[in-house]
């Protein structure tokens, strides 16, 4: 009777969890999904905002290496709502048909997953985590952790003129696109990031920090 009722029991935690309980070696905690992004101790990350630069995410994620880059298929770079920090529109993916997203790849420390989900503000609700198929120009397919903003922005009819919550700051804009260099992007999609409509704000103390003088846009 006992033995029934433990089957019992059993059975009823296999329906309930399914394949999403599992116990993560790298974190060493029970019943934790564990993400498609993790390797071993690390995780991988796609930049393709203001953490394409090196400078600029050792700021909260001292363990950032870029690996590589790559590009994401079916998704779209825009800008939506207001960043206080840059004075603009934050950067976002959002899923479009026959664009691509090209980005750095990152190998981040697993312990400091929380430090990036804070600096893109997940737990205030802004940013969500993804988990993204990232092209590598070697042919490679990685599964990197990314980020779009929880509010998606809706699509532009043709010749609609950009609204102002949908334009960066001048300062990162210009951090994207000397980042997108640093990381040796496309030059072809370094000429498509310059043409992005920014409202022209400039925050002195991050162009000083990041060393933008030289960037033109």
């Amino acid at each position: 009777m006992n033995l029934i009722i433990l089957f019992c029991l059993l059975f009823t935690i296999i329906l309930k969890y399914g394949d999403s309980a599992a116990f993560n070696t790298a974190t060493g905690k029970e019943n934790e999904m564990v993400l498609p992004e993790i390797v071993g101790n690390k995780f991988l990350y796609f930049g393709f905002g203001s953490n394409l630069l090196l400078k600029r995410i050792r700021i909260q994620n001292k363990t950032a290496v870029r690996k590589n880059i790559g590009k994401l298929k079916d998704y779209e770079l825009d800008f939506y709502t207001n960043s206080t920090r840059w004075q603009g529109a934050p950067a976002t993916i959002v899923p479009r048909l026959e664009k691509t997203v090209w980005g750095a790849v990152w190998e981040i420390d697993l312990n400091h997953m929380d430090d990036l989900d804070k600096q893109e503000g997940v737990d205030q609700g802004v940013y969500i985590p993804i988990s993204v198929p990232i092209e590598t120009p070697d042919g490679q397919t990685l599964i990197c952790r990314a980020y779009r903003l929880t509010k998606l922005p809706p699509e532009l009819r043709e010749n609609e003129p950009i609204p102002f919550d949908r334009q960066p700051s001048s300062t990162y804009l210009k951090t994207i696109i000397k980042g997108a260099i640093e990381s040796g992007l496309p030059e072809k999609y370094i000429e498509f990031l310059k043409h992005f409509k920014h409202n022209g704000n400039t925050v002195e103390s991050i162009e000083k920090d990041l060393e933008l003088s030289e960037i033109v846009i």
